[in-house]
C-alpha cells in the first residue's frame, strides 16, 4: 500500500498522523517537564535549562498547532467509524475541546513569560516578541490559568486515550489503527 500524504474518506494521511503524534508527544512532555521544574531550587540541575526548553518547545508547539489547523481545514478527516451518533458528537466535541485547550495553554504560557515585557527566545534561533505586557497581575493570573488548563488538558487526553482504546479493544473498529497509520481490520462498529 503506497504512503498517502493526504487523508481520504477512510484513512488519515501521513501528514495528519505526524502532526497528531507530534502534538500529543509535545503536550505530554511539556506537562511532565512543567510539573518537574516548578519545584526546582536555584542550585538544582535543570533549574535554568528546563524553563528555557519548556518555553521553546511550547512556542514551537503553537506553530505546529497553527500548521495542523490549516491542514485540517484544507484536508478534512476521514468519516467516523461509529454508527452511534452520540459517540460521533462526543468525539467531535472532545477533539475541538482538546485543540482549544492546547492553544489556551500555549497562550497562557506566553502571557506568563511576556508579562515583564520580555520576548521568548526559541532555542536561541529566533525570538517571539512580547505583545501583551504589564497587565495588572498578568504573570500570576496567566500562571494560574496555565496550570489549570494544563491539568484539564491532561484529564481530557486521558479520556481521549481511553475512548481510542475502547474503540480498538471493545468495538473492534479501526479508529485507533488508522491514526497509527495501519490498514486496519476493515470492520465498522
Amino acid at each position: 500500500m503506497p504512503i498517502r500524504l493526504k487523508n481520504n474518506y477512510t484513512h488519515f494521511g501521513l501528514i495528519s498522523i505526524i502532526l497528531h503524534w507530534l502534538v500529543a508527544i509535545s503536550v505530554f512532555s511539556l506537562f511532565i517537564v512543567g510539573v518537574w521544574m516548578v519545584d526546582l531550587g536555584y542550585y538544582d540541575e535543570g533549574y535554568h535549562q528546563a524553563p528555557f526548553i519548556h518555553k521553546s518547545v511550547g512556542m514551537l508547539l503553537f506553530g505546529v498547532l497553527l500548521l495542523r489547523l490549516i491542514w485540517q481545514i484544507a484536508n478534512p478527516k476521514p468519516a467516523p467509524l461509529s454508527d452511534k451518533s452520540i459517540e460521533v458528537i462526543l468525539g467531535n466535541i472532545t477533539h475541538l475541546t482538546l485543540s482549544a485547550l492546547v492553544f489556551a495553554v500555549c497562550i497562557s504560557g506566553y502571557l506568563i513569560v511576556t508579562a515583564a515585557d520580555a520576548g521568548i527566545s526559541v532555542f536561541n534561533l529566533f525570538e517571539i516578541p512580547a505583545m501583551i505586557t504589564n497587565l495588572e497581575g498578568q504573570e500570576d493570573l496567566a500562571g494560574i490559568w496555565h496550570w489549570y488548563l494544563a491539568l484539564t488538558l491532561m484529564l481530557l487526553t486521558a479520556l481521549h486515550t481511553t475512548a481510542a482504546l475502547k474503540h480498538h479493544l471493545i468495538d473492534k473498529n479501526d479508529t485507533l489503527t488508522r491514526m497509527l497509520g495501519g490498514r486496519g481490520r476493515g470492520t465498522k462498529n
